[in-house]
């Protein structure tokens, strides 16, 4: 399993990592859009569509993706629509999380293949907003989210004793999200500090947000954190549901896409809202 996980690690690296650094920002774009448009096809079967019938709803988020890239939306600043969209992930998220498992069968199915298509359309636009911003600025709430899961699961594993939400995700614990906020604030502050050393051309998320102030930037990462949190446990609220340990098995050894990228989904946008709402 692990040589595994390592292979396909290394694979993605490999199609990723040229596409990132490349000048132009469009690959990093496309990249992207073929990895979202895959994990609404898993959306599609993880609320009871068959895998020929889930390339339907694969279709409308490619299309609606593309029809933000025609119009120009990657390189438009579109503040109202984060805050929008932002607003959106806070409230429905935490009703999502306090209806719990339970509650999501509730929810008329084209209301949950609607919602989800939205979410990663928005996800798209995020990352293509982000990443014609800069590398730098795309990479810093990249690695907000991945170091916010590593020190979460560290954390956890050392002083993990009450469970967040056991009904869930019953690994989780309070310990491993305030492991993981603190991990994210250290991370936030060094990058500041790099971004000045360095004089970084592109100003990262953190130097954004800690231009107003430190108390800002602090209260930003603990709320990013959670956010990330919430992604993360949605989507296995909606795994549980459909009974599936996985949101697919496209990537050997990891799961699905929606696995890899759950804790993303709402705090790219969020990220977005609040450099716009800085603006």
């Amino acid at each position: 399993m692990l040589k595994q996980r390592i292979i396909t690690a290394l694979a993605l690296l490999a199609v990723l990592l040229p596409a990132l650094f490349a000048s132009q920002p469009e690959w990093f774009m496309l990249a992207a859009l073929v990895l979202l448009c895959l994990a609404a096809w898993e959306w599609g079967q993880l609320n009871g569509y068959s895998k020929k019938s889930s390339w339907l709803i694969a279709l409308d988020c490619l299309v609606l993706c593309a029809v933000a890239w025609k119009v120009g939306l990657p390189y438009r600043a579109t503040p109202m629509l984060w805050v929008l969209a932002g607003g959106a992930w806070v409230l429905l998220g935490g009703l999502l999380l306090r209806a719990g498992v339970a509650g999501w069968p509730l929810l008329h199915r084209w209301m949950r293949i609607v919602g989800g298509v939205l979410a990663l359309v928005l996800a798209w636009l995020a990352v293509a907003q982000a990443r014609v911003m800069g590398i730098n600025f795309l990479l810093s709430v990249l690695v907000l989210v991945w170091a916010a899961d590593v020190f979460a699961y560290f954390a956890g594993k050392a002083y993990g004793k009450r469970k967040l939400a056991p009904a869930i995700s019953p690994g989780k614990s309070w310990e491993g999200v305030w492991g993981g906020m603190l991990g994210v604030v250290v991370l936030a502050v060094c990058w500041v500090w790099a971004d000045g050393y360095y004089q970084a051309s592109v100003p990262s998320l953190y130097s954004r947000l800690a231009a107003p102030g430190w108390l800002l930037l602090i209260v930003a990462m603990l709320f990013l954190s959670a956010m990330s949190v919430v992604g993360d446990l949605v989507e296995s609220l909606v795994k549980r549901s459909a009974g599936a340990k996985d949101s697919s098995n496209l990537l050997p050894g990891h799961g699905g896409i929606l696995d890899r990228v759950d804790a993303l989904i709402p705090t790219l946008p969020l990220a977005l809202m609040l450099v716009s709402l800085l603006a």
